[in-house]
């Protein structure tokens, strides 16, 4: 966990301040957010999300000597790298598994794909990127809209646009109808809008 993954995202080329360990804690709503999209719901009763994020949070700190990136875009692989490995530390534990790297790196590249996601839905907000401000900034501004949105819109924003999961197996995935979850889609994401573009 020393090395410093080129980002799969687009990412941001912003450069950041390398020297100071805390600036970790600013991704927190982030990592929280990916969490919770990659956390088995039988596991959300043994462990949560936050503990989890917590874990690789403190892991991301004591390692940050080992950070050889420059940019945002870096940071952020290099924390859903961390990320990602204690979700499937979990996982073993949970079920007794011996380490599979091939896992790690399954759950690295799912991780990638719901930050692109993520990142997908600030650019579809923003007309012009003149009008965004910089991306971690978004990323964190637009992960802690999603956590305050009422339970069944945030878990069916997440799992239908972070995810990338269709209507219907977000709809059997909450017990609800498809049209219940289409509502509760439109709800959050004007909730979203409204939000970010206070």
């Amino acid at each position: 966990m020393t090395e410093s993954p080129s980002s799969s995202s687009a990412g941001s080329s912003k450069t950041i301040d390398v020297s100071d360990p805390a600036i970790i804690a600013q991704y927190e709503p982030y990592l929280r957010m990916l969490a919770r999209t990659r956390v088995r719901r039988a596991y959300q009763a043994k462990i949560g999300a936050s503990d989890m994020v917590q874990q690789a949070m403190m892991q991301a700190v004591q390692g940050f000597d080992g950070f050889r990136g420059t940019t945002e875009g870096e940071l952020l692989a290099w924390l859903r790298q961390i990320l990602a490995h204690h979700l499937c530390h979990l996982d073993r534990d949970l079920h007794r598994d011996k380490r599979d790297i091939r896992r790690e790196q399954s759950m690295e590249q799912k991780l990638a794909q719901s930050s692109m996601r993520l990142e997908g839905l600030l650019a579809g907000h923003s007309p012009t990127p003149s009008q965004n401000v910089a991306l971690g900034e978004n990323i964190i501004r637009i992960s802690q809209a999603i956590a305050k949105l009422p339970d069944s819109q945030s878990d069916a924003v997440r799992l239908h646009y972070l995810e990338g999961m269709k209507l219907s197996e977000v709809a059997a995935e909450l017990g609800k109808s498809t049209g219940a979850v289409a509502g509760l889609l439109h709800r959050g994401m004007k909730t979203l809008r409204s939000q970010l573009d206070e």
